[in-house]
Formats: C-alpha cells, sequence, structure tokens
C-alpha cells in the first residue's frame, strides 16, 4: 500500500486486490505492507476488514504513527494484527560487549546498549522476550527493561537504558583481584531468584517443557536413543516453582554501580535450581566453542569464578555436601551442552560435528555414572 488510500481511490484499489491475489492462487498467508501509506480512509479500513475477514493469518506491518494511531482509535488493532514501523538504528562502529546464540549485543553510548538478534528472528519472538522481562521484573528478577524495539537492517533490536553499565565478564576481566568479591554477588543473583515462588497458572513458562521443546528442536542432529538420554535425564530433575534465568552467564549480568542487572531473558522459566545452575554450568565451565568470544573473559578465569561462586551459593555447607552438589549440575549441564543448537538453524557444520563427537564423549560413554547420578537428584529439596 502505498499514497492515500481515500475514498476515491478505495474502488480501483478494492479491484486490484482482488485480480492480484486471484492470480497469486491459494493464498495461505497475506501481509500488508504499509511503509508507504500515507492515509486510509473509512474505506479503505472497510477492505482491510474484508481481508481481515477473509484470510486466517492476515497482518498489517509497518504503518507510521499517525496511520496506526486511525487503526488504534477505530479499534482496529484489536480485531486484526497491526504493527507499526520501528525506528531504524545503526550499530556501525560500536562497540561488541557481548555475543551469543541469539544475537550480539552492542554498546551504543555511555546510557545505552542494544540487543540485535540473529537474522530468522522473529517480531513475535523478540515481544515475547520482552513479555518475560516483565513479568520477572514483577515478580522481583533485578532485570534491565528495553524501552524499544527497532530494527537494525532486516533484524530487530531491543535498546536498553544502562547507565554506564559494563558485563559482569569485564569487570572480571578488568579487576581480577576483585573476583572473589564479584562471585559473591554472582551467587547472591542466584539466591535472589532462586527465592521467588512462580505461579505455574502465570505467565511464566514451565523450565522443563521449556528443554523438552530444545531437545525436539535438535532432533535433526541426534539420534532417538540420544534424545531419549537426555530426557531421561530432565525426567529425574525434581520438579521446582523457583524463578529461574536459564542463562545466567556472566555476560547476562550487568554491572551497573552496585547493582547487577539481567539481560537477556528469552529462556526464562520456573523450576528447580539446579537447571539453572546447570544451565550456568554449561556455559562457565563445560562450554562447546569459542569461550572468549562466547563468555567474554579467559576461561581459567571465569572457571574460578564460578566455582568460587557455587561455594558461596552454599555457603555454610560442608565441602562433601558442595562437592556432591555440583556432581548434579554437571550431569544435569550435560543436557545443556547440545539443546543451545536449538537457538538458531544456521550454526556451521564444524560446530554441530563437535557437538556430536563431544555427545558421544559426555554422555553415551558415561551414561552409567549419569544414571547414578540422577538416581540421587531427589535429594534436592526445596
Amino acid at each position: 500500500m502505498s499514497g492515500r488510500f481515500d475514498t476515491a481511490a478505495t474502488t480501483q484499489a478494492k479491484t486490484d486486490i482482488a485480480q492480484h491475489l486471484q492470480r497469486v492462487g491459494n493464498v495461505v498467508s497475506l501481509i500488508c505492507d504499509c511503509s508507504e501509506l500515507e492515509y486510509i480512509s473509512s474505506s479503505g479500513l472497510r477492505i482491510m476488514l474484508s481481508l481481515a475477514k477473509q484470510y486466517q493469518f492476515f497482518k498489517i506491518t509497518e504503518l507510521s504513527p499517525e496511520v496506526y494511531q486511525v487503526f488504534e482509535m477505530t479499534g482496529f488493532t484489536k480485531i486484526m494484527k497491526v504493527e507499526k514501523a520501528l525506528r531504524k538504528m545503526s550499530v556501525d562502529g560500536c562497540d561488541i560487549i557481548g555475543r551469543g546464540g541469539v544475537g550480539v549485543v552492542y554498546r551504543i553510548d555511555d546510557d545505552t546498549i542494544i540487543k540485535v538478534f540473529r537474522e530468522g528472528t522473529s517480531l513475535d519472538e523478540v515481544q515475547t522476550e520482552i513479555r518475560m522481562a516483565k513479568e520477572a521484573f514483577v515478580l522481583g528478577m533485578p532485570t534491565a527493561i528495553s524501552f524499544d524495539v527497532v530494527k537494525v537492517g532486516q533484524q530487530y533490536g531491543l535498546v536498553y537504558e544502562l547507565l554506564k553499565a559494563e558485563t559482569l565478564s569485564s569487570c572480571v576481566s578488568r579487576n581480577p583481584q576483585l573476583i572473589d568479591e564479584f562471585a559473591k554477588k554472582y551467587a547472591q543473583l542466584f539466591r535472589q531468584l532462586h527465592e521467588i515462588e512462580v505461579d505455574p497458572d502465570g505467565q511464566i513458562p514451565n523450565a522443563l517443557d521449556l528443554i523438552d521443546k530444545s531437545i525436539v528442536g535438535i532432533g535433526k542432529y541426534f539420534t532417538e536413543d540420544e534424545q531419549q538420554m537426555m530426557r531421561t535425564i530432565i525426567a529425574a530433575i525434581p520438579k521446582g516453582n523457583r524463578l529461574l534465568h536459564c542463562d545466567l552467564q556472566t555476560k547476562n549480568a550487568m554491572v551497573q554501580g552496585e547493582e547487577l542487572l539481567l539481560i537477556d531473558m528469552g529462556e526464562v522459566g520456573y523450576g528447580h535450581p539446579i537447571i539453572d545452575l546447570g544451565n550456568s554450568y554449561s556455559a562457565m565451565m563445560s562450554l562447546i566453542g569459542d569461550y572468549k568470544q562466547i563468555i567474554g573473559m579467559d576461561e581459567q578465569l571465569a572457571q574460578q569464578m564460578w566455582m568460587s561462586m557455587i561455594h558461596y551459593y552454599f555457603e555454610g555447607e560442608t565441602e562433601d555436601f558442595i562437592q556432591h552438589r555440583i556432581k548434579q549440575i554437571d550431569v544435569v549441564a550435560r543436557v545443556r551442552n547440545f539443546t543451545w543448537l536449538s537457538l538458531s538453524d544456521s550454526f556451521p557444520q564444524e560446530v554441530i560435528n563437535t557437538c556430536r563427537q563431544e555427545f558421544i564423549h559426555r554422555i553415551t560413554d558415561n551414561k552409567g555414572y549419569i544414571l547414578d547420578v540422577c538416581k540421587t537428584l531427589d535429594d534436592w529439596t526445596l
């Protein structure tokens, strides 16, 4: 759609649209790109309504604020999917402060960062992350809330206001002499989340369901028996209702003054804390991939950080008790070592081959040990 969709134009437009759709044939979904639409009359709105009734999957995109207001005031935004045009931003020349399977985080200026999602991420997926961040924030998770969805080229981005904030990875790298202090804050962050109880009937999803969905998502890389082994590990995890970030490695925690704020909220769920700790162990202690690029600091330093953190997390317990818990966390982490492949369909074949080899080494060859540890998981009561 372009120009002025006024009363005079609607008669011809209605004919043109009908002829075009007839030529196309079997239409499953219909999107009206209105990036060049300047005005729409009530006659134009009626054509849009007719199309929305005709096609089950129908949406209008790229509306200017002025035209969007017409749809909103007339109530059309409640009966069909209508999307505003997003502000366009560039990250040219910006420093990268984080990189992962979901996207890349850039520093725009002292006050602002932007998370640019990988190609192929839908607007619905971006909005899900925003919704989960808000839900978690209301429950008490110290979360950086995005204030704008933007386009960076053909990709979506989330803009956050974080005043002079930097990642926990960066802070530890710059100040290794303070690693114990940072580890203590890192542990406090985990404990803060895991003290929050989540209503299973609310908006936060069950983390076990998300893991099972991820196992389905990597089915093209692993045999049915291998998938079943991962499900066996997950099935041994006790039920829980605690708030989980599910990707709380040190690059997803931003240090702003004395406060730690979380970003990357796309995997937030509820369940047993071992899921959260296992996912962080997978990233910090047993990562498959470019460690420096993904975690943002030296591997040895990061592993020292995690081990110090887990001792603060279980502060007051005996060393034997902590080592027992680490064994359990390690076994659960072996599932996350591979389910992260579900985050994208565009990982290089070399990465997939490495994961296939590591699966044999970490899970297949240690099946007996893993099953024995799984039998102990029910001793971790909440």
